[in-house]
């Protein structure tokens, strides 16, 4: 393709998550259930741990901060992806793509920092129990999210800035949103300090909290019957994080050579619209004060409406040792 200047570039061709058109009414309809089903399910699950008397503890309050995260991440890109693959018009706006690129990428990381939140939160219940509720408070979970905002957004302020300064040749994104690996494919040139980036700052802001939430688990695995008792009641935590972080590895930290655009658009559903879906249900089915709070909820305000609250909250609980 002829090289062309950054700015001739208005507009950006989003060629979806197949190239076959017989098969864009299947992916319409298995994308927008999973997409009905992540947005709902967080939504309950945000309602319940704010509303309920006897969830409001630091815990649930991060868990109603990671549903909040899925139900942004996954409207970021999958309502545009549906309209794209039904749609013969498939395009989006120069402005808007690196502003789209700036909101996954900022949402995106942030998911990994509150999981890390949640693995801190689960150290100290059960290494030290006795001073749980001095050490981890809502004052503290507070300020452990405000402060990821502000990193996280000033990492993909950082990118977003590199991508729109590059030199592009040609439009057509394999892809359906804009993410920084199918982007840099469309550089003219080799995009050597974006790469460098990602392998550097990327590791530290994005990663870092996958190392931590390992770390936050050696304590627990100092013998065989700890490894098995760790992997029983934290089960889900150890899902969500597999599949947060599997992806994403296999996305963003490998050698540009390997690319495969075809490929990852693919592997990008699990981690834009997959585990959104998953994670109320990982968290609500495999705990039982979550489907307590469910039920008290349903029965306030679909069958008797004589709900009456708790007067008395529980003492902090480890939400991964509930079965």
């Amino acid at each position: 393709m002829a090289t062309r200047n950054w700015t001739e570039v208005t507009e950006f061709v989003l060629l979806g998550l197949s190239s076959w058109p017989e098969i864009q009414p299947v992916i319409f309809g298995l994308v927008l259930a999973m997409y009905l089903v992540a947005v709902m399910g967080n939504a309950l699950l945000v309602i319940v741990a704010l509303s309920d008397p006897k969830l409001q503890t630091p815990m649930y309050f991060l868990l109603s901060q990671l549903s909040f995260i899925d139900i942004f991440l996954t409207t970021i890109t999958v309502p545009q992806m549906l309209v794209h693959t039904l749609s013969v018009h498939r395009t989006i706006s120069y402005n808007c793509c690196i502003i789209q690129l700036f909101f996954f990428m900022a949402v995106g990381s942030m998911e990994g920092h509150l999981l890390a939140a949640m693995a801190y939160d689960r150290y100290v219940a059960i290494c030290d129990p006795l001073r749980y509720s001095t050490i981890v408070s809502h004052r503290l979970c507070l300020c452990i999210t405000l402060t990821s905002w502000v990193v996280v957004s000033l990492n993909s302020l950082l990118y977003s800035v590199l991508v729109s300064r590059l030199t592009f040749c040609g439009n057509q994104v394999t892809h359906f949103f804009c993410d920084i690996t199918p982007l840099l494919q469309l550089s003219c040139t080799r995009p050597v300090v974006n790469e460098m980036l990602i392998v550097t700052e990327g590791v530290a802001v994005v990663v870092s909290p996958f190392f931590f939430i390992l770390g936050s688990y050696a304590p627990r695995m100092h013998s065989v019957a700890a490894l098995r008792k760790a992997l029983s009641t934290c089960s889900s935590h150890i899902l969500v994080v597999l599949l947060l972080y599997g992806s994403v590895i296999h996305m963003y930290l490998r050698p540009s050579s390997s690319y495969d655009l075809d490929q990852d658009r693919q592997v990008a559903i699990f981690y834009t619209v997959v585990t959104p879906m998953l994670n109320p249900l990982i968290y609500s089915l495999r705990n039982q004060e979550v489907k307590g709070a469910l039920q008290r909820l349903f029965k306030k305000f679909c069958i008797s409406g004589n709900f009456q609250p708790g007067s008395q909250l529980p003492r902090p609980t480890i939400l991964c040792a509930s079965v």
